[in-house]
């Protein structure tokens, strides 16, 4: 599958950039990159190349949590407003010093591990393109590589730019890239038109974009890229978000790989009746995981324009919603897995790959694991592509909107078993009362429920019903807001999940827009509220489990957080014991090799707390100034260890908040 395209020249040798230098770096800084190892560095956005989200560090434990004292806080919001719902920069540390991203043009930032204190920033000026990218809140971070001794850090910006800046002064690389400073166009390489080198692509033509940062192995940057949202689109053209890589070392441009595939290459023949060269929005917005040892890059990906209708991209639409393995060298496809086929429920893969050996009957398994918003974990050897446990290819409902044809079967895990909600059914409903049944039985008259892959349906159809309900939703099962770690020691996967359903209504494509194309387009994804402003569903509403990926059986599980006190106080559960029903949101967990800790969420409460990883009691919590927005992350620096959490609500600035030991 590669396509190394040769790279078209930039027209402007205009070097744009930024970067301010504060006077603590020019004092001189000392690099501890040779009194740090490996397991106190967190050098990936999920800590290794593997996106594990685990640490070896064990100083912070059970018997000392409770005294963790806030370090000191970093302010995002200086660098540009941060909404409270879309802040999430996970930093990395790498030889002795924290970097990340912030601002709505993400500016990139060197902090001083120990005082929070800001030692470079730098940041593209007004042009090219930031104002009018879509998702420009929503950098989750930057890599970070060693190249001939020096540090390097690379990041996105929502222009749609790879930039290599020098870690030690935040300056862009000299010499790097087509131009040589420090730049590279990715709009450029990706085959699809002809971008204006300062507009980008027409808005006719769609949008482009990078909400994660790029991950190096083997001496190439790897570039994912992201898109406007796919309930909100009304043509069915679109930029396809093809993976590209380049020379870690000079910026030279090496391969793409068509996630739509051309003419001639594997899977063309899944996009009917021409529909490859119209359909865009395929990509990989989450994070990227690799094999460094093997040189494999692992890519997960998301359907095609529109989320939620397919009749204009008709077959099984390859790469769409899969998890590719991808050689780093090359581009090559190694093995691929379609997890949704002829993706129509917005069940893109949300969360990095993770990597992990594992012993299956008593053999050893180099194992990748992928969690999804469908709530379930698809486990491969990540050598092969064979899964781990068999999947089973069942019917599933299929869809009466006028041109729609959806696959008539999609796989399921035989193992492990679902981790949340599945489909909906009249005992799923909330039950605290008879009154609040019953009133949730009037609200889903209105609604088609069924089991999972419940496909969308027309809005006041000749039933009579508004929509369909699918369950998980958008925000349902994992995601990216919480996510999930492991374990790579004992082989464990802690998944964070919520119940969350969602119910778009599709109507006629130019009834919403003269310029629409689409038979039909969506009205957002569309949630759909239980009686008097509770959950339609029982709880727990969000969730931890633990799950054994030697033997694929759930070890535990445990509600995210407590009650919301919106619950507790309401009027008509006045006397009703709830019981422990866990936050309507996604915990940002974290592994260490002595706890299991966790954020309760952009709607939880502000706290942190540790759970025995063994059998999910907690042992401890401390309250933090905001309830946690994204993954946390740990590090060593001058011997103590620090977490690092992102925070903000709706009453608090975005920030980063440094925990550690007296």
């Amino acid at each position: 599958m590669r396509n190394p395209a040769a790279h078209r020249p930039h027209s402007s040798s205009v070097r744009w950039g930024t970067s301010l230098l504060f006077s603590t770096l020019l004092l001189g800084f000392t690099s501890l990159s040779a009194q740090e190892d490996a397991q106190g560095e967190w050098r990936y956005w999920g800590g290794d190349a593997g996106s594990t989200r685990y640490s070896a560090l064990d100083q912070i434990h059970a018997g000392n949590f409770t005294d963790l004292d806030v370090a000191w806080r970093w302010q995002a919001e200086n660098y540009g407003p941060e909404p409270d719902f879309v802040y999430r920069a996970t930093p990395i540390y790498a030889d002795g010093r924290l970097f990340t991203v912030a601002g709505a043009r993400r500016a990139v930032v060197a902090i001083e591990p120990a005082t929070g204190e800001t030692l470079w920033m730098w940041r593209m000026p007004d042009k090219p393109r930031w104002e009018k990218s879509v998702r420009k809140n929503y950098g989750k971070g930057v890599a970070y590589e060693e190249v001939d001794g020096r540090g390097i850090v690379y990041t996105i910006t929502p222009g749609f730019w790879l930039v290599a800046l020098e870690a030690e002064t935040g300056l862009p690389v000299e010499g790097w890239g087509p131009d040589g400073d420090g730049m590279v166009d990715l709009k450029a390489d990706l085959g699809v038109g002809e971008p204006d080198p300062w507009e980008g692509f027409a808005p006719e033509e769609g949008h482009i974009t990078s909400s994660s940062p790029p991950i190096v192995v083997d001496g190439v940057v790897v570039v994912g890229n992201s898109g406007e949202q796919g309930y909100y689109q009304t043509r069915r053209e679109d930029i396809p978000g093809h993976i590209l890589a380049y020379d870690a070392a000079s910026g030279e441009f090496l391969w793409r790989f068509h996630v739509i595939p051309r003419p001639g290459e594997y899977g063309n023949d899944t996009w009917e009746d021409g529909s490859w060269e119209y359909t865009g929005n395929v990509g990989s917005w989450a994070p990227l995981s690799a094999d460094r040892e093997r040189g494999i890059v692992f890519i997960p990906t998301k359907p095609g324009t529109n989320d939620y209708y397919g009749g204009h991209r008709r077959g099984d639409n390859l790469f769409g919603t899969s998890l590719l393995a991808l050689d780093a060298r090359s581009g090559e496809r190694i093995w691929h897995y379609q997890i949704v086929r002829h993706d129509v429920w917005n069940y893109d893969v949300p969360h990095a790959p993770q990597l992990l050996d594992v012993t299956v009957n008593g053999e050893r398994v180099p194992a990748v694991a992928q969690v999804t918003k469908q709530s379930f974990a698809y486990v491969f050897n990540r050598e092969t592509g064979e899964p781990i446990w068999p999947f089973e290819y069942l019917e599933v409902p299929q869809s009466d909107v006028p041109g729609e044809e959806l696959s008539p079967v999609q796989p399921f895990p035989t193992r492990p078993a679902a981790f949340e909600m599945q489909g909906l059914g009249e005992d799923d409903l909330i039950d605290f009362t008879p009154e609040l049944r019953e009133q949730a039985l009037e609200i889903i008259e209105n609604y088609r429920i069924g089991p999972l892959f419940n496909p969308p349906s027309i809005r006041n159809a000749e039933d009579g019903t508004l929509a369909s309900i699918h369950c998980p939703g958008a925000f349902g099962g994992a995601n990216i807001p919480g996510g999930a770690a492991v374990d790579p020691e004992r082989g464990v996967l802690y998944v964070a999940s919520i119940k969350g359903c969602s119910a778009p209504q599709l109507v006629p494509g130019e009834g919403v827009d003269p310029d629409s194309n689409m038979r039909y387009v969506t009205r957002g994804p569309g949630g759909v509220g239980g009686p008097q402003g509770l959950p339609l569903f029982k709880p727990p509403w969000g969730r931890i489990t633990a799950i054994d990926l030697n033997t694929g059986e759930h070890l535990w599980w445990i509600p995210n957080g407590d009650t919301p006190h919106d619950v507790l106080e309401h009027p008509a559960l006045e006397d009703v014991d709830v019981g422990r029903t866990g936050h309507r949101s996604h915990a940002t967990v974290l592994a260490t090799s002595t706890l299991l800790m966790y954020g309760e969420g952009r709607s939880g409460e502000p706290n942190f707390r540790a759970v025995d990883k063994e059998t999910g009691e907690e042992v401890a919590r401390v309250g933090i100034p905001a309830p946690t927005t994204t993954a946390p992350m740990t590090f060593r620096h001058e011997g103590k260890q620090y977490i690092v959490l992102s925070v903000a609500a709706p009453d608090h600035p975005a920030e980063l908040v440094a925990l550690t030991l007296p």
